[in-house]
């Protein structure tokens, strides 16, 4: 037990002795009569000084509990409000609704005119691919039809928003479900174009391009010459060749890999006789076989005369001597460069190189510019059965596949990234194509955005210290985009596998053109511009039919954010 503080004693024995004290008065009193008002007067007063304590702390402690029950419970603005307040609150909410129903009502009428100038405008697109047939041509989509396309684009987008500002508004009126689903009873809908996909696939309807019958005479031979750059330039002269041999009616010899590119290595040479039903490209062995050796170009008349003639060095020329073709003098047709080329029609062709001789040579075409809309339209200007006649070869067509359904799978971008070399050609033009990385990856992203795509296919020269920059840069809504690149061969990964049977693994011309292969068979493509590896990766698009809405060149219409001075 606790020891209890002496003072605490010495006060109850106090207590005690008043409470005998008062006892013992009371006992010699026994008999309280009515006059003893003072003693009546000290009890009653006991007892409401006890009475009132007991009520005072009741109130204490109870009211402060039911102030604050009371301000939860009840809505003060409305137990002290007035009559008048009330009415202005219902007055509010009236005024509110009203404004409501006005909007629902404004925002129908402006999705009812959105659907009917995006109905105007497919209309007006039908009437020009009406006029593109009947006049048998379809060139590369002008700014106008470009233009139309964003138009209807922008159009679906504010249809869009138009309705989704109208569910908000609804949301908050109690049939708002029933009007929605009796609007969607009546109203046009979006379903009738889907096909209006911001990244859809372009439709440059081939079946209705124009076209030229390639239909060579037997004994008659084009000779192809193909000297300037590396593979993608020589296979757009090759190209530009094939149209000459068809508007001279001549079988076109495709150039030995000995003084040119191993073109069977890459190409389908027998696709395009395939296409077109009959022999109108021969390789050049093949050639020397039938001539017995005896291989002479009868007339060697050049397309451009500066500046060098045929654009041919030295060099070039002993190649083709020393394969034991011999050719009579070199001249020129007349005066042409190869910086500032001519547009010429099909009329100075005929007019210039229309021979009777059994071969003939017109050096390289590469920068030739002969209706230039006719061939470079989607399909080529050749009629043919394929979809494009200079196209990879099955190995090779055969190896992106296995490459994408490996890594990439359905969906991806496909980037080209020029970076090699490419600094000092584009700073010697007017506007520098040349991008820092962190504008590039700027760029990039907004193509990502776009196509919502989640992988990107990376085809580069360009070190690891730039590409490993961009990966860390390519990033949309918080997360990283990665750049796929085609990984160093590995006997585990069967991918490749048709390559190294056939012995084509590690030539950097096949994996350039694999490259190309899976940049075009890409959802969305992103080039870059004054490369003709890019614009041999979007002729195969064209003609394949995988070109998108949302293709385009890197940074494309930007200024470098910085460019570096002159030499």
């Amino acid at each position: 037990m606790m020891e209890r503080d002496p003072s605490d004693e010495e006060e109850d024995q106090e207590n005690l002795i008043a409470q005998r004290e008062r006892g013992n008065n009371l006992a010699e009193s026994p008999v309280r009569t009515a006059f003893q008002i003072d003693d009546v007067e000290t009890v009653n007063s006991r007892r409401f000084n006890f009475s009132f304590s007991k009520w005072y702390y009741f109130l204490v402690i109870i009211v402060p509990v039911f102030m604050i029950i009371l301000y939860f419970s009840t809505d003060v603005d409305s137990l002290f409000g007035t009559g008048v307040m009330n009415a202005n609150y219902d007055d509010s909410v009236n005024r509110m609704r009203e404004s409501e129903l006005r909007a629902l009502y404004l925002l129908r009428q402006q999705q009812l005119g959105l659907f009917k100038l995006l109905n105007s405008t497919l209309i007006d697109n039908s009437l020009n691919a009406t006029a593109a047939n009947t006049s048998n041509f379809v060139s590369k989509p002008s700014f106008s039809s470009v233009l139309s396309e964003e138009l209807k684009l922008d159009l679906l987008s504010q249809i869009s928003l138009n309705k989704q500002i109208e569910k908000a508004l609804l949301s908050s009126h109690q049939l708002g479900n029933l009007l929605n689903a009796s609007d969607n009873a009546t109203d046009p809908s979006l379903d009738n174009y889907g096909d209006l996909q911001r990244c859809r696939k372009m439709d440059y309807r081939l079946s209705d391009r124009r076209t030229i019958e390639w239909k060579p005479r037997p004994d008659k031979f084009l000779f192809a010459i193909c000297a300037s750059g590396q593979m993608s330039n020589h296979l757009i002269c090759l190209e530009k060749h094939m149209f000459f041999a068809a508007l001279l009616n001549r079988i076109l010899i495709i150039p030995s890999s000995r003084v040119d590119y191993e073109f069977r290595r890459v190409l389908d040479i027998d696709h395009i006789n395939k296409c077109l039903g009959r022999k109108v490209v021969v390789a050049f062995e093949e050639f020397a076989i039938s001539q017995k050796g005896h291989m002479h170009i009868d007339k060697f008349i050049c397309y451009f005369s500066q500046p060098q003639p045929c654009f041919l060095d030295e060099e070039h020329v002993k190649k083709l001597k020393s394969l034991g073709v011999s050719m009579n003098k070199i001249e020129a047709a007349w005066d042409e460069d190869v910086k500032n080329p001519k547009p010429r029609t099909v009329q100075d062709i005929m007019t210039k190189f229309s021979l009777d001789d059994d071969v003939i040579a017109i050096g390289d075409v590469f920068f030739a510019n002969v209706e230039k809309k006719w061939v470079m339209q989607p399909g080529g200007p050749i009629s043919h059965k394929c979809k494009t006649l200079i196209e990879p070869s099955r190995l090779i067509l055969l190896t992106a596949q296995r490459f994408i359904q490996t890594f990439l799978g359905e969906n991806f971008i496909a980037l080209h990234f020029r970076r090699h070399g490419f600094l000092k050609f584009c700073n010697a033009k007017k506007t520098s194509c040349f991008y820092p990385v962190p504008q590039a990856a700027d760029c990039i992203n907004r193509v990502v955005e776009r196509a919502t795509a989640p992988v990107i296919y990376l085809s580069t020269d360009a070190a690891e210290s730039e590409t490993g920059i961009l990966q860390s840069l390519v990033v949309v809504n918080g997360k990283t985009v990665p750049l796929v690149k085609r990984p160093a061969q590995n006997s585990a990964e069967k991918w490749d596998a048709l390559l190294y049977r056939h012995g084509l693994e590690g030539d950097r011309q096949v994996e350039a053109m694999l490259d190309k292969t899976i940049c075009a068979m890409s959802d969305v493509f992103i080039g870059s511009m004054g490369s003709t590896f890019t614009e041999d990766i979007l002729r195969l698009r064209k003609d394949w039919g995988s070109a998108s809405l949302c293709d385009e060149y890197l940074c494309q219409d930007e200024v470098p954010n910085f460019i570096a001075d002159d030499e």
